[in-house]
């Protein structure tokens, strides 16, 4: 640097004027080597951190010290909840944004209330329906028990397979549920009270049952 500023004195004109000089220093300091140097936000950002709290740190050293460090605690905590009311919400929305993507469709009904759609539409003979609607409430119970994650974009086959996972014995069961979806979601396909029976049937077992639990490693 001492010798990029010995460099710069030496093409300065021996008497320049005010506007001259100002001239010479802007297209100095707006050489790379100058920019480079100078700190970044970040830098300015933690200095103005680590000024405003050495103060309150400073207290907790003294006489008050208990009700210094209490402050300092206080103040520390205040900054976690706004960066989590800042930075972290904005995510949590996102998250919510996707909650109610099922298969194509945007639907914010609990399992519940699916199931309960499912059962009305059984009872009125309507069994197209009501195995869509009956596999539709499978995988937002999956879902709302953290077992298994539907996002936008997931398909009855990819949700089987996750399925399998937890719940290993009923493979079989979901690689045919999802397909008995499929046909009659997106192939024109006509259900049946058998097929409605084994879905919902299903849709009992995963729901009542325990998640199978990864083996302890040796």
């Amino acid at each position: 640097m001492a010798a990029l500023a010995a460099a710069a004195l030496r093409s300065v004109p021996v008497d320049p004027d005010a506007d001259e000089g100002r001239r010479l220093l802007t297209d100095e300091l707006s050489k790379n080597v100058y920019q480079e140097a100078k700190p970044t936000w970040f830098d300015l950002l933690s200095q103005a951190v680590f000024d405003w709290f050495a103060p309150l740190l400073d207290s907790a050293n003294g006489a008050g010290g208990a009700i210094g460090l209490a402050v300092a605690v206080a103040a520390i905590a205040a900054l976690i909840v706004a960066g989590f009311l800042i930075f972290g919400r904005p995510r949590l929305e996102r998250r919510r944004a996707g909650a109610g993507a099922l298969f194509g469709s945007s639907d914010e009904r609990t399992a519940d209330e699916i199931r309960g759609e499912a059962e009305r539409l059984a009872r009125d003979g309507d069994y197209t329906e009501a195995i869509e609607e009956m596999f539709r409430a499978m995988a937002r119970g999956l879902d709302e028990r953290t077992l298994v994650d539907v996002v936008p974009g997931t398909t009855a086959g990819s949700f089987a397979r996750d399925a399998a996972r937890p719940f290993p014995d009923e493979a079989e069961r979901l690689r045919a549920a999802s397909a008995d979806f499929d046909r009659v979601r997106y192939l024109g396909g006509s259900g049946s009270s058998e097929r409605y029976e084994a879905m919902a049937d299903l849709e009992k077992r995963l729901r009542t049952a325990r998640p199978a639990t990864a083996e302890a490693p040796a």
